[in-house]
C-alpha cells in the first residue's frame, strides 16, 4: 500500500512538473513573440510620445505614495515580481479553483498593458513575468512608475494621469491636492467601477481603502488619514 501511495504521489509530482514546464515554455514563446513584434524600447517610446505624457517629477509625492501603497508596496525592493504576493495569490486561486487574486506588481501591470490582453490565463501570466523581468533589467524604478501612470486606464476614457486629472478635476497633475491624489490612485484597480463619472460613492469608498493602506505602509498618520478623507467629503 505504501509503495502504491508513493508511486501515485510520484506520478502526480511528475505530471505537475510537466504541466508547469509546458506552460512556462509556451509563456516564454508568447513573451518572445511580443518582443519580436514590438521591441521594448519602441513600446516605451510610444508611451513617452503621448501628448498627455507627464514626467514623474511633476507628480505630487502624495499621489506617488498612494499608488505605491495601494498597488505594490514592495515596488522599490522587488525585481519586477513580488514573490510573496504571487505565492499568496496562487494559493488563493488554487483554493477557489479560479483567478480570484492577481498579485501583479506595477511592473507586471505595465507589461500587461503594453503587450498583452486582460485575459486571465496561466500562459499569459508567465509571459507577463518574463516581460516584467525584462523591463526591470532595462529601466530604473522611477522610469517604470512614470511609464505606468502614463499608460493605465482611469475610467471614462482617460488613459493617463494627466487625462484623468483634466477630466475629473479640471486641473493638471502637479496641482492636485491631497484628496485628489488619493482618489485618483484608487481608480485603476477597477476603473469602470470607481470612475467618478459613474460611481462617485464607490470611488469615495475606494479612497478610504487607499488611505488606510497608506497608513499601514507608513505614508500617513491616522490623524492625517481622517483629515484628508473629511476634506474630500466636506
Amino acid at each position: 500500500m505504501k509503495k502504491m501511495i508513493k508511486r501515485i504521489l510520484l506520478g502526480i509530482a511528475i505530471l505537475a512538473f510537466t504541466v508547469i514546464a509546458v506552460i512556462t515554455a509556451i509563456g516564454y514563446k508568447m513573451y518572445r513573440k511580443a518582443l519580436d513584434e514590438k521591441p521594448l524600447n519602441v513600446a516605451v517610446a510610444e508611451i513617452r510620445s503621448k501628448a498627455a505624457f507627464t514626467e514623474i517629477g511633476e507628480l505630487p509625492e502624495t499621489y506617488l505614495n498612494a499608488i505605491i501603497a495601494v498597488e505594490d508596496h514592495r515596488f522599490y525592493s522587488h525585481p519586477g515580481v513580488d514573490i510573496i504576493a504571487t505565492a499568496r495569490a496562487a494559493w488563493n486561486d488554487l483554493k477557489a479553483l479560479s483567478f480570484v487574486e492577481g498579485g501583479s506588481t506595477i511592473t507586471q501591470q505595465l507589461a500587461k498593458n503594453i503587450y498583452f490582453t486582460q485575459e486571465k490565463s496561466f500562459i499569459r501570466k508567465v509571459a507577463e513575468l518574463f516581460m516584467a523581468f525584462n523591463i526591470e533589467r532595462n529601466y530604473e524604478k522611477d522610469e517604470i512608475l512614470e511609464l505606468y501612470v502614463n499608460d493605465i486606464y482611469f475610467g471614462s476614457g482617460y488613459y493617463s494621469v494627466k487625462e484623468a486629472c483634466e477630466g475629473y478635476f479640471n486641473t493638471q497633475p502637479q496641482f492636485m491636492d491631497e484628496c485628489q491624489c488619493v482618489m485618483l490612485a484608487g481608480i485603476p484597480n477597477a476603473p469602470s467601477v470607481y470612475s467618478l463619472d459613474v460611481n462617485p460613492g464607490l470611488a469615495q469608498q475606494r479612497m478610504r481603502q487607499v488611505l488606510k493602506q497608506m497608513v499601514k505602509c507608513g505614508y500617513l498618520s491616522e490623524d492625517k488619514e481622517e483629515e484628508i478623507f473629511c476634506a474630500f467629503a466636506a
